[in-house]
């Protein structure tokens, strides 16, 4: 076993879950969820075939999945307890014998029903292999227990974090007429696998145009004329732990007169960014750059997040984490220890940073210049 986290670690996370499957009254859990799978065991991999961990009240924690798998969530768990079934085998049945062999049959088997892992043909599959069973819902618990990072986790996004700003400033560097957002995303991708990243996706890179609608854009092998500004998302993962980062790239001179948007709206998101204290609501965060973004016409309408969770990323349909986001609706409060993804963006130019909630406020993870960058501004 190599675990990426200590023993003490662990068991904090198998008492904060334990403690949510006795609200619950819960006598088993199933952990099914890819980052929830990752926190709570220290392995996860894709439901190429159904795989799911199991936490009872007392005792160690199983794990069961396809047995050509085992051999790795053997060496990344923290037990030593991993079934494994053949490719032959029908997963969920591997898993209801399982659960019948330990003598949780009739037992309250608490799951979160919003897992991706746990669909509604999994959930009636499993209830007809276990007819005695009950199955509890744990709402959203895979994200909510995960929500405040330890500082073994923020150091590893903080890792993440230095790659995202070597790939940035390596793209800047190429930055100048005729280069395409493909062959950026080509320099991005490198630096990345070179500097220890997971792998090499890139994010969204792309031209800035509008004011929010380029940030998913589709990326061209169009080559990017003098003026042009091109839109950089990098979001490196460092042992499944993600930072992202955001800066409109110029290409060549700016003809259209951009830097003073620019310098606004870092200095909005500034402003942003300090307020993001423990205690405070996520609302009256969102409030500090929305409301001033909108009042002084920088955008006419203003209807996405200004910022959403960050930490853990399994190999799953979710690209980003909105457990937590900042909208003018959201009231939950910001906790020390929490790391978002806070972005903005308005006349084709974006800005993120990947920050780190503390006493003082919020602290960037991300260090990139904060301002529009350009091949002659280095």
């Amino acid at each position: 076993m190599n675990p990426l986290f200590p023993p003490e670690e662990f068991a904090g996370r198998v008492a904060k879950a334990r403690a949510a499957m006795t609200e619950a009254g819960a006598e088993l859990l199933l952990v099914d969820h890819a980052e929830f799978l990752a926190w709570l065991t220290g392995y996860t991999v894709s439901e190429t075939m159904y795989r799911a961990a199991f936490l009872p009240r007392e005792g160690e924690p199983w794990f069961a999945l396809r047995e050509l798998d085992a051999g790795p969530c053997r060496d990344a768990c923290w037990f030593g307890d991993i079934v494994g079934f053949a490719d032959t085998s029908e997963p969920h049945q591997a898993m209801a014998d399982e659960i019948r062999r330990r003598g949780f049959a009739q037992a309250r088997i608490g799951a979160d029903h919003a897992s991706y892992g746990f669909t509604a043909a999994t959930r009636e599959r499993l209830a007809a292999l276990l007819p005695d069973a009950r199955f509890v819902d744990l709402p959203r618990t895979s994200d909510l227990l995960r929500a405040v990072k330890s500082p073994a986790e923020i150091a590893l996004i903080a890792e993440a974090a230095a790659i995202a700003d070597k790939a940035m400033a390596a793209i800047v560097a190429k930055a100048l007429p005729g280069i395409s957002p493909r062959a950026a995303a080509a320099v991005a991708a490198a630096c990345f696998l070179e500097n220890g990243a997971d792998t090499g996706e890139t994010g969204p890179i792309v031209p800035g145009v509008g004011d929010h609608e380029f940030l998913h854009g589709v990326m061209t092998a169009q080559p990017l004329a003098e003026g042009d500004i091109l839109h950089v998302e990098l979001i490196p993962k460092r042992r499944n732990y993600g930072a992202r980062l955001m800066r409109p790239v110029l290409i060549g001179a700016d003809r259209r007169g951009l830097s003073p948007l620019a310098a606004r709206l870092v200095a909005l998101q500034d402003r942003q960014i300090a307020a993001m204290r423990p205690g405070a609501l996520a609302c009256e965060v969102d409030a500090i750059l929305r409301g001033a973004v909108l009042a002084e016409g920088l955008r006419p309408v203003y209807d996405n997040v200004t910022g959403y969770a960050l930490g853990l990323y399994g190999r799953t349909p979710r690209t980003s984490d909105f457990s937590r986001v900042f909208l003018p609706n959201a009231r939950w409060q910001l906790e020390e220890g929490m790391v978002f993804h806070m972005y903005v963006s308005a006349g084709g130019l974006g800005f993120s940073e990947t920050v780190v909630v503390e006493a003082g406020g919020g602290r960037r993870l991300t260090s990139a210049p904060r301002a529009l960058l350009s091949a002659g501004s280095r």
